[in-house]
């Protein structure tokens, strides 16, 4: 099988012989066994059937050979919700009547809601229910913001969701005491509040997004959904134990989290890394912060300590200077340990940097929202803060660890495109932003190669007894490390097992 018709997975119980791969500038022949990599040497014989069971041979014609990727940051429900939704960010609808629009003539679903993403006020101002009302009228509607911070409903939408109750904190109220259609930060409770998609469309979705993101060679997804549950949404559970979502998966959650009957992690000491539980595994506590509606230190602090009586690391959502001050100081009272992160670090002055690395912590940050959002960051960020917007280079430089996520649907879910923006930090319409956050094409790459429970540590390396979780380009790299896309993977391999390419991936 050439590297060019990779698609069909190896049998259970056989090996797979990678042949003519670049591994660390050498061509060689790499043999996977039992879901590791078992040899990294020129000239490996392929196994007759008599030998050992079938091994698949996949020939690389000295393509590179890299780990998998690992994307960081994700929200996988999140994106399998915007798979059947309408765009209506600034780049999608461009104003008011492009909005009014797109909600006119998108479908609804069977229960007759019609779900928009990606809103930015720079489209049509702030929305409201009565804005809403009057771009779609008599329709259910319901829009997210960019920033997934912030859902806005139509006022049918809202008598459909609200029932006769008194509406929770979520929801925000008028002077009048009047709902405004405006839900902060109430995923969970919109959702409970929602009629149950169709058996199998959810999981549907999760199929076609793990079989794109292994087109674009990624082997591995930290969901940082911050569930408050015990259990995990099953559908992911079940996605990953089905194999209809190939990726490695680790969960973040809001609180303690059990995935699935083999029990919790427990207290106790706190790990390293995150721990395989069932077909998953158990990551850090998320804790949120919104500027500027921020907690009171000594909040944070105990979601801090409360983590770590769960035997859990923390990671913690930082856009905002007030958002990481606050973040920072909670870690300095409560006690860094390995594994604790600054998910996103959207502002970080150089000032700030020595605190992160004398705590260890490690920033897991989005390059790609340089590229993607850069040109609407010039005209809404303090130009003094625009040197500082998602750093890469200082912070690295500081000796701070920096790993590298998508926020899918939130940002693009291609990495290829992330390092690209790490390495040229240059906007939609070419302003480079931040010139000396710029790193090279190795490090752009090694955002994205550390281990799951060390974004940002040392990169993985296709070595013998490493996961064989790989990642087959079409060239060298030499030539991949000048071009950065995702049209460069040949072949992705979990666990020792070629990913099938679905039809026009």
């Amino acid at each position: 099988m050439s590297a060019g018709r990779a698609g069909r997975a190896g049998r259970a119980g056989g090996s797979l012989l990678l042949r003519d791969v670049e591994v660390d500038g050498r061509r060689v022949d790499v043999r996977v066994e039992a879901g590791r990599v078992a040899q990294v040497a020129p000239g490996l014989r392929r196994r007759e059937a008599r030998e050992a069971g079938h091994e698949e041979v996949v020939d690389g014609r000295g393509g590179a050979l890299l780990p998998g990727l690992h994307d960081h940051h994700v929200h996988l429900l999140a994106m399998a919700a915007a798979s059947a939704s309408v765009a209506v960010g600034p780049a999608d609808v461009g104003d008011r009547a492009g909005l009014a629009a797109a909600l006119a003539g998108a479908p609804s679903d069977r229960a007759g809601w019609v779900r928009a993403v990606g809103y930015h006020e720079a489209v049509a101002g702030p929305l409201d229910r009565d804005v809403l009302d009057a771009l779609a009228p008599g329709r259910k509607v319901r829009v997210q913001h960019r920033s997934g911070q912030l859902w806005c409903l139509s006022s049918p939408a809202l008598e459909a969701v609200l029932g006769d109750g008194l509406p929770p904190a979520c929801v925000e109220l008028d002077d009048r005491g009047r709902p405004t259609g405006r839900i902060w930060r109430g995923d969970d409770w919109l959702r409970s509040r929602l009629p149950d998609p169709a058996p199998g469309e959810v999981a549907d979705r999760l199929a076609a997004i793990g079989s794109a993101l292994a087109a674009a060679g990624v082997t591995g997804l930290t969901d940082a959904i911050p569930h408050a549950e015990q259990d995990p949404p099953a559908v992911l559970v079940d996605a990953v134990a089905a194999g209809r979502l190939p990726q490695r998966l680790v969960l973040m959650s809001a609180g303690p989290l059990r995935p699935g009957p083999s029990g919790s992690p427990g207290a106790g000491p706190v790990q390293v890394g995150p721990v395989q539980v069932g077909p998953v595994k158990v990551g850090p506590v998320k804790v949120v912060l919104d500027d500027p509606r921020l907690p009171g230190l000594d909040a944070v602090v105990d979601a801090v300590r409360g983590a770590r009586r769960q035997g859990r690391a923390v990671a913690v959502h930082c856009v905002t200077l007030a958002e990481l001050a606050l973040a920072v100081t909670a870690f300095e009272v409560a006690g860094p340990v390995p594994g604790d992160r600054i998910e996103h670090g959207g502002v970080v002055p150089r000032d700030w940097m020595p605190r992160l690395a004398a705590l260890g912590l490690t920033v897991v940050t989005q390059p790609g929202f340089v590229a993607e959002r850069g040109d609407q960051y010039r005209r809404d960020v303090d130009p003094a803060d625009l040197d500082a917007l998602y750093p890469c280079a200082s912070l690295l430089a500081a000796g701070v660890a920096v790993g590298a996520g998508s926020d899918a649907p939130y940002g693009r879910p291609d990495p290829w495109a992330a390092m690209r923006a790490a390495v040229d930090r240059t906007t939609g319409e070419g302003v480079v932003l931040g010139v000396d956050e710029r790193v090279g094409p190795d490090r752009a790459l090694a955002l994205f190669l550390g281990r799951s429970g060390a974004p940002g540590g040392p990169p993985r390396r296709v070595e013998p007894g490493a996961p064989a979780d790989l990642c087959l380009l079409h060239v060298p790299w030499a030539e991949a490390r000048a071009v950065l896309d995702a049209t460069l993977v040949a072949a992705t391999v979990i666990a020792g097992r070629v990913v099938p390419r679905e039809a026009g991936t």
